[in-house]
């Protein structure tokens, strides 16, 4: 089993291995599983697909400036906070607490709407051509 790793927590991926060495046996087990999957593919398709649609590139610049931004609010947050040279007082660390946990949030949804549409479950609208 591999694992892969996100910013904020695992995600655990299973591959098919065989246990048992009977190969017709393996190949209706593989079959069955190739099912399954096209079946949360097809379910994550039209569901995320009503439920996000008209996505164009305008949707991921304005996330990814939105996310841009708290990540700067982050980071200038910290900066302040070091320019006393005294420890930083419990609503100082909540603040900075609150600011990471805004650009965590958003980051995460940047990547989660990325994977979408790399996946197939949401369609990017392209401009035509000009008239």
């Amino acid at each position: 089993m591999s694992t892969i790793q996100t910013s904020t927590y695992r995600r655990q991926r299973d591959h098919f291995e065989p246990q048992d060495a009977d190969p017709q046996e393996q190949r209706r087990l593989r079959g069955l599983l190739e099912q399954i999957d096209y079946s949360a593919f097809i379910a994550n398709r039209e569901v995320i697909g009503a439920a996000l649609p008209g996505l164009d590139a305008a949707v991921f610049q304005r996330l990814a400036v939105q996310t841009a931004t708290a990540r700067a609010k982050w980071v200038g947050e910290a900066l302040r906070q070091s320019e006393s040279g005294a420890p930083s007082t419990p609503d100082q660390i909540a603040r900075l607490t609150s600011a990471r946990t805004a650009y965590e949030e958003l980051a995460e949804a940047y990547e989660g709407l990325r994977r979408m549409v790399e996946r197939g479950y949401l369609t990017i609208r392209t401009p035509g051509p000009p008239a």
